[in-house]
């Protein structure tokens, strides 16, 4: 067995042992008392009121599927920072293979950018970013007499 895989299993064993330890801790040691106020069902420490057959707002929805769409794009930024600068260092070290395949990381990260940026326009273009709309873009114009 190697070092490796030796720590590997000690770093598990100790995490794991931990997390028992703490569990089997904190139900030795914190009330079991259940009554009906604890047994109710609540949202965010809020008491529920009503039915949940309601209808939800999409803005919500919208607003938390684009965060993970873009925040889930700059995620692939980190590493192929992380690439390009290694080969621009090849690069200024003289090889010319490390400079034509930093300029073409180069100019595939311009290209995903701007299919983010086109995305980004598009929703802001059609109003999905904006939380609260105007009035005087929701009401219908007046008939006149």
């Amino acid at each position: 067995m190697t070092t490796l895989v030796g720590y590997i299993l000690l770093f598990t064993g100790i995490g794991v042992g931990f997390v028992f330890a703490n569990l089997t801790l904190g139900k030795l040691l914190r009330p079991a008392k259940m009554d009906a106020e604890k047994g109710t069902i609540y949202e965010c420490g809020e008491p529920t009121i009503g039915s949940a057959w309601i209808q939800f707002d999409l803005r919500f929805y919208v607003v938390a599927l684009l965060f993970v769409i873009f925040d889930v794009e700059m995620a692939f930024f980190f590493p192929w920072a992380v690439v390009f600068g290694q080969n621009v260092a090849a690069a200024d070290a003289g090889n010319t293979a490390a400079q034509t395949l930093a300029w073409v990381a180069f100019g595939d990260i311009l290209f995903f950018f701007g299919v983010l940026l086109v995305g980004f326009a598009y929703l802001w273009r059609r109003g999905d970013l904006d939380w609260v709309r105007s009035l005087a873009a929701q009401s219908t114009p007046k008939a006149s007499n």
